[in-house]
């Protein structure tokens, strides 16, 4: 049976949808040989290479792995980074096929717990908007916290892909 490439890497882990989505109109991937277009379909037999480097595809089912993350102040949620700074994927396990993928993010001076899977389908219905995956964060405020601030927070931010707001503050 065949199915879109970007829906066979994402299961794959090699990125989620979007991000191959992206690559694939970059011309970053080739399937038997030749760029690939959005849409192609593959079975799973094909040769498949990201930026020149062939990946494997499994079209049974993955060995789907999850861990918790806990991510400590300094270390930064992306692949590589140009200062050279720490990252989450420096620590984790190697992976051999696919790659991880971390659910959502926290910043340099951020600690705490992340989710990180190697299945791109997985992570695209967690992080997704239109899943409506609740999320729940406790955090500390120092200085002031005014009933302004939580009415933005309520009110939210419109992103392309969505309002991401908050429904409750406490």
């Amino acid at each position: 049976m065949k199915d879109r490439i970007q829906k066979v890497l994402a299961h794959n882990g090699y990125g989620s949808r979007r991000q191959i989505e992206a690559w694939i109109e970059e011309g970053r991937i080739k399937v038997d040989g030749k760029v690939a277009k959005l849409g192609c379909q593959i079975d799973g037999s094909e040769r498949i290479e990201i930026d020149g480097r062939e990946v494997a595809i499994n079209t049974d089912q993955i060995d789907r792995r999850v861990l918790l993350y806990y991510k400590p102040e300094g270390e930064i949620t992306t692949r590589h980074d140009p200062e050279g700074r720490p990252t989450v994927f420096s620590s984790l396990p190697k992976i051999h096929n696919g790659r991880w993928i971390t659910v959502g993010r926290l910043d340099i001076n951020t600690q705490g717990l992340l989710l990180v899977t190697n299945d791109g389908e997985l992570a695209h219905r967690l992080m997704h908007p239109s899943h409506e995956v609740e999320r729940e964060y406790a955090v500390r405020v120092i200085g002031d916290f005014t009933d302004e601030m939580a009415d933005n927070m309520r009110n939210g931010v419109m992103f392309e892909d969505g309002l991401s707001k908050f429904e409750e503050i406490t």
